[in-house]
């Protein structure tokens, strides 16, 4: 069998004791620690919308009211909606870059098949180009289909788009005829 034996501590060796903390911790230092802890996540969560809503803001806008004051919009990230004009597309396969003009269209036609139709073949509707670069041509980048850009206006005049959404109605509907166009050019 084995022996123990228990042995006393050596006389330079001190047993470990508890000390009590000179700033004990409270349950009311813990509310107080808890409640600065939620407002700062709080704050952190708020300045981090804001952050990104400030940052991310577009502005959405037609055509007719960018071309009215366009120095106003230079620069800035704009989100901007108009009937693709068939005959301005120029695709250059070699360098990937597509330009474009969108016709305004107008809000008071009765569906968007008519108001695509009447934009893209008036010749008095307001136009603006479109520059976009590093683009594969969109099988839907066609005569009347609705083009809606993101992107900036630059110094030139040009719409420099970074996102480009293509709608192409399907079939119109009776009422958009060549005879719309002349009625809304004069």
């Amino acid at each position: 069998m084995t022996d123990f034996t228990l042995e006393k501590p050596l006389a330079h060796e001190t047993p470990t004791t508890w000390e009590k903390p000179l700033h004990p911790v409270t349950t009311k230092n813990r509310q107080w620690q808890f409640w600065v802890g939620i407002a700062l996540i709080l704050g952190a969560v708020i300045f981090l919308i804001l952050g990104n809503t400030i940052g991310g803001a577009q502005y959405f806008t037609t055509v007719e009211a960018l071309m009215a004051n366009p120095s106003d919009h230079v620069g800035k990230t704009i989100r901007i909606s108009g009937a693709v004009v068939g005959e301005t597309i120029r695709y250059d396969p070699q360098n990937l870059t597509i330009a474009f003009s969108i016709a305004h269209i107008p809000s008071d036609a009765k569906n968007i098949g008519e108001a695509l139709f009447i934009a893209a073949n008036n010749p008095n509707a307001t136009r603006l180009p479109i520059y976009i670069e590093n683009t594969v041509k969109p099988d839907l980048l066609r005569h009347e289909a609705q083009a809606i850009i993101t992107g900036k206006l630059g110094d030139d005049g040009v719409f420099y788009a970074t996102e480009l959404l293509l709608k192409c109605p399907s079939r119109f509907e009776d009422g958009a005829s060549p005879m719309n166009v002349n009625q809304m050019s004069s």
